[in-house]
């Protein structure tokens, strides 16, 4: 009888002998990048799940940290100068180690968005040609001054002292404002936000719309998990652009399509259920002589803070 064993069970080199990169297939980057904003959409609703520590803001209700956000935002917005904002940021880090959080996990998001969404953006406004002022860093010498329309391009470029101080002024707001906003996410429950915005007399679409849209965003980043991973399961060898680039469009597409179907069939499973363009919210409790000492206190350093400077 003539020996029908596969000739790989009859292999017995050691697994290390195989090479490195056999049975691996390549993922083109466009791909993998639909698979990380999906872990990190999901990551980042998720995570105010981890903070539950029996800290300070834990302990606050909803009603004072929402009162407590918009305060000091509109705090960071009116305050221009740089050392307000290092003050505001000593005390948002002072309200962080108290409420218990994660201080590097908290931070890393911040300054990531912060450095994206504040530094980068503003740093061209550092050179001369857009904000004058003594430079401080040269960059480059042209051979003479240009003119374009309006625009003028001098002979000399590089940072001023006063854009660069613009730059670290706008960067600590954003970075300010990130902190506040996170440190009222992650240590109150969503349900517990909605609720005092209710109380304050948000209008109930928007009210809505938030709560829908919350939902949805652990469908949608549930729903790019498993189509990432229904292709790469399926796959035997690595895809060429243009494959991948019409998979990512049929995806869009397919998304599309299927948000709109999810909408109706909310909708309708809303009305069937006696669903009213209206939210009543029940069983609110009056604030506690803590919750009513915090609100001051903060109330206070509020005040403090945009007396100085």
């Amino acid at each position: 009888m003539a020996d029908r064993i596969p000739p790989f069970l009859l292999d017995t080199s050691a697994p290390g002998s195989l090479k490195k990169n056999m049975g691996k297939v390549k993922i083109p980057f466009i791909e993998k990048g639909i698979n990380h904003l999906a872990g990190v959409v999901k990551e980042g609703y998720a995570l105010s799940n981890s903070f539950s520590q029996n800290g300070l803001f834990q302990k606050i209700d909803a009603r004072v940290k929402i009162l407590f956000l918009l305060f000091f935002i509109i705090i960071v917005s009116v305050k221009k100068d740089f050392l307000s904002e290092i003050y505001i940021g000593i005390f948002v880090f002072l309200l962080s180690l108290l409420s218990r959080l994660n201080m590097v996990a908290f931070y890393k998001k911040i300054l990531f968005l912060g450095l994206i969404f504040g530094f980068l953006i503003a740093l061209p406004s550092a050179f001369n040609f857009i904000t004058g002022g003594e430079i401080i860093i040269p960059i480059i010498n042209l051979p003479r001054p240009y003119t374009f329309w309006i625009y003028h391009l001098p002979a000399e470029i590089g940072m001023t002292r006063e854009g660069i101080y613009g730059v670290f002024t706008l960067t600590m707001r954003v970075l300010n404002s990130l902190s506040l906003s996170f440190l009222v996410l992650y240590t109150t429950p969503f349900p517990e936000i909605l609720r005092a915005l209710k109380v304050l007399r948000i209008p109930d679409t928007f009210l809505i719309i938030i709560a829908l849209s919350y939902k949805y965003i652990f469908l949608f980043a549930k729903t790019l998990e498993d189509m990432y991973l229904a292709k790469k399961s399926r796959m035997v060898r690595e895809p060429k652009n243009h494959e991948a680039r019409k998979w990512i469009t049929g995806r869009m597409a397919f998304i599309f399509r299927k948000t709109q179907l999810r909408c109706e069939e909310v909708y309708e499973a809303m009305l069937s259920r006696g669903f009213s363009d209206s939210i009543k919210i029940y069983g609110f409790r009056k604030l506690r002589v803590q919750e009513w000492c915090v609100g001051f206190f903060l109330f206070s350093v509020g005040v403090l803070l945009l007396w100085v400077g």
